[in-house]
């Protein structure tokens, strides 16, 4: 290992980092993290991202993490800024991306008087973190993010936040620690294979998530196993990533609404499932279950969470000989001239989208359309979002860019998520992130409408107002230009094609209003 100088605890932490493969640092630092950011400044061995709000940094985390396969690290500052960033913290934690929070603190000789911004940090931190440690030493401090990163990285990705009080972080003494040792999968189980392949007809569903879905041949594979013993393949709703389109096996969702999908799953009397877990309904609602598979279906894993899905879909083809298969599929026509809607704004993009994209989906009800009509789209990688906590879009965007900047990225994202985490858009422009983001501006949070009829209600008025995003209308062009991005309305749908086609293929950032 190379020998440093002394060095304090925060330098410590940045140099092992770095040497573990974490080379970006999204950052909302405060006084308590000065440290970090003068020894960030002093190495100059991680890129550096601001974010104008915690949930920007916490939302580029995930989306980075979610495209780069391993973590960046985050800076925040002290319980308040770990509660802002705590939405998206949550949406990564469902996701299961890798993601390492460093979070500051009042020095230790400062906590017993109360200041204005002391809180329980470790508290805040426990909802949203799968792991949580605070550092008590300068020359433990390096070996305590050690440990951070690797539950970041165990099998399944977590979610680690370590706290870190300010002296520990200024006081000298600090040493590099070595990474933490890469993670193992949980062995495939024979026996489960063996009843996984003997479950398999017309009356079966495979279920399917986590990295199986990132790999076109497993999911190819799957296609192979159904078309050989009858059986049914589909993925959750929400999904970390799935890269698709031409060429490539597409794959059915579990719908939301709860009546689609207790009709979609309502046939299967047996289930297998690969790295994902039996389907729950994202509420309650009056007289309907929470669980969606039929209550007489058998349930199956043969491979969990900690399971390595593709090698375990390997397998089954080979007991059951089948081999890969991809239907298929056309794109929808190019949309006319006319108003955009749900499904001509689905057409759109299904045809604008450029060679090796990434789609960032915060589209809510406005796209309902386009995971079906993207399936013949140019080759892309489709990341959404997943704990159901809105304003993940156009952060996850920025961390997507930052992780791949040699691939375009088009954010699609619906206009009342959109104010959530509206700051990215600064972000956007000072990386210079090659991000065109398309609001569905709709005015109104329609999937909310959706839910108050779900529920039996007979809305008046007031409880209208509450929903509809009006009095004044958002102007989302003027927002967008004011951080430097640049922008413009668009009305028709053919002109919309064009417009997201020409955006994708120019650097930087670009924001387009789709008036729905």
């Amino acid at each position: 290992m190379t020998e440093y100088p002394t060095m304090n605890g925060a330098e410590s932490v940045v140099r092992s980092l770095h040497g573990a493969g974490v080379s970006v640092c999204f950052a909302n630092p405060g006084t308590s993290e000065m440290q970090f950011v003068d020894a960030l400044d002093r190495t100059g061995l991680m890129r550096c991202v601001l974010g104008l709000f915690e949930g920007v940094v916490t939302g580029a985390a995930d989306g980075y993490a979610r495209m780069a396969g391993v973590p960046a690290v985050t800076l925040l500052h002290l319980a308040p800024g770990l509660s802002n960033a705590s939405a998206n913290m949550h949406n990564a934690r469902k996701a299961r991306s890798p993601m390492l929070n460093l979070v500051g603190d009042h020095a230790v000789r400062h906590r017993g008087f109360d200041a204005p911004l002391t809180s329980d940090v470790a508290g805040a931190a426990a909802p949203f973190s799968d792991w949580v440690k605070t550092a008590t030493s300068p020359d433990t401090f390096a070996r305590d993010a050690m440990e951070a990163l690797g539950a970041a990285m165990a099998r399944p990705n977590r979610v680690a936040t370590l706290i870190a009080p300010a002296d520990i972080g200024w006081d000298e003494g600090g040493v590099v620690a070595p990474p933490p040792p890469p993670p193992d999968f949980a062995p495939l189980d024979e026996h489960a294979l063996e009843r996984a392949a003997g479950m398999l007809d017309a009356e079966t569903v495979l279920l399917v998530g986590g990295r199986v879905l990132e790999q076109p041949d497993a999911v190819a594979l799957l296609h192979g196993i159904a078309d050989k013993t009858g059986a049914r393949v589909l993925a959750p709703t929400s999904n970390r990533r799935c890269d698709r389109g031409a060429g490539r096996a597409g794959i059915d969702k579990v719908p939301y609404p709860i009546d689609m999908a207790l009709e979609t799953l309502a046939p299967f009397k047996r289930a297998v499932l690969i790295e994902t877990v039996p389907p729950v309904a994202f509420f309650a609602y009056p007289g309907k279950p929470s669980l969606l598979l039929p209550e007489s279906c058998e349930v199956m894993t043969l491979a969990g969470l900690d399971g390595d899905g593709p090698a375990a879909i390997a397998a089954l083809a080979e007991r059951v000989r089948a081999s890969k298969l991809i239907a298929p599929v056309e794109l929808p026509p190019s949309p006319a001239a006319g108003a955009i809607t749900p499904a001509t704004i689905a057409a759109a993009i299904a045809h604008a989208l450029p060679d090796n994209a990434i789609v960032v989906d915060e589209s809510i009800s406005g796209g309902r359309d386009i995971w079906r009509a993207t399936r013949a789209a140019a080759p892309h990688a489709w990341i959404s979002l997943t704990g159901g906590a809105i304003g993940d879009g156009i952060p996850m965007a920025l961390g997507a860019a930052v992780a791949c900047p040699d691939r375009p990225v088009v954010s699609l994202q619906a206009d009342g998520s959109a104010m959530y985490t509206i700051q990215a858009l600064w972000s956007q422009a000072r990386e210079q992130a090659n991000v065109t983001t398309v609001i569905f501006a709709n005015r109104t949070y329609e999937i909310l409408k959706k839910e108050l009829f779900a529920v039996g209600a007979n809305p008046g008025r007031s409880a209208l107002d509450m929903l509809d995003l009006d009095r004044p209308h958002l102007d989302f062009v003027s927002l967008a230009r004011g951080m430097g991005v640049p922008a413009r309305r668009i009305e028709d749908a053919a002109e919309l094609q064009r417009a997201i086609a020409d955006a994708a293929h120019e650097p930087g950032p670009y924001l387009i209003e789709a008036m729905m």
